[in-house]
């Protein structure tokens, strides 16, 4: 089938008007090297963002939800209205300074089981320090794993395109015939965890997720919520569990539930209390339970 477009960019915006609207800016001003188009999916954000998007970038396609269905859920909804031959799906905190798109493209379909490509990320402040360059496995029963690079100086010393077992949410760049076979991103997490369940769902379909640093994108991070709010830590509890659930079994699920639990209360929620953060510890309790009570 014939798309009019290279890629379609698909972001999120909820309560981000200035976050979304310098990231289409930059978009707009850097990519020049393959055909595009924009869907900005707005979460029922307040202020209606949406119709301001919209008025603001007409030649940028707007969803407006009548609720907010989560970061699975909105990206999801603008798959159908995509007419890219790749799907781009990137943070709205994020920025775009180079283009390499041709490059990523052309990386992707030198193999036909890539289903998934990232490119290099970098925070945006300081000395603009490597957040992500692959990541490492995940621990069979803790679920723990850490991004390659993280903080390091980028001095090209993470340059070189490798296989990675999880894609970053942040920026994530997939062929729609994977679509077909893999599925879309399972809405139940809400957020948090949803790239890393899905990176397992496209590798169990046969398909591989490379990183590719040709293309650098700059990452601001938890602009939306914060580092350390209570949504956070209760999602984050909520949703390794879930994780230890659709993609573990038998003795390793239990296995993975037992430490997960623990962990959560024997050791995160007291040091959150210790730290006066009772907000966080609540939300770290409210998780656990959830789960449980589902």
């Amino acid at each position: 089938m014939n798309y009019p477009y290279d890629i379609t960019f698909i972001t999120i915006n909820y309560n981000g008007f200035a976050e979304t609207a310098e990231l289409i800016g930059s978009l707009c001003q850097v990519v020049r090297s393959v055909s595009y188009e924009v869907i900005v999916v707005d979460n029922h954000s307040l202020h209606e963002e949406g119709r301001r998007l919209q008025e603001a970038f007409p030649q940028v396609t707007v969803i407006c939800n009548d609720s907010n269905l989560g970061f699975a859920g909105a990206n999801n909804v603008a798959v159908p209205r995509a007419q890219g031959r790749y799907l781009f799906f990137i943070n709205n905190d994020t920025l775009v300074e180079e283009d390499h798109f041709d490059q990523l493209i052309q990386h992707i379909e030198a193999n036909e089981r890539m289903g998934l490509i990232c490119p290099k990320l970098r925070f945006s402040w300081d000395n603009r320090p490597i957040q992500f360059a692959g990541f490492t496995p995940l621990s069979r029963f803790t679920l723990r794993n850490a991004a390659i690079g993280y903080g390091e100086e980028d001095k090209g010393q993470h340059d070189q395109p490798s296989p990675t077992p999880f894609a970053h949410g942040a920026a994530m760049m997939a062929r729609r015939e994977m679509l077909h076979k893999a599925g879309l991103m399972w809405e139940g997490y809400f957020l948090y965890f949803e790239e890393m369940d899905w990176s397992e769902q496209i590798r169990r379909s046969g398909y591989e997720i490379g990183y590719d640093p040709c293309q650098t994108v700059f990452h601001k991070e938890s602009k939306t919520i914060g580092t350390g709010s209570p949504v956070k830590h209760y999602y984050m509890t909520r949703n390794r569990l879930l994780f230890a659930q659709r993609n573990r079994k038998g003795l390793t699920r239990l296995l993975c539930y037992a430490y997960l639990t623990f962990v959560s209360l024997c050791i995160h929620l007291p040091h959150l209390l210790f730290q006066g953060m009772k907000p966080q510890a609540s939300s770290v309790w409210r998780g656990i339970k959830d789960f449980y009570t589902a």
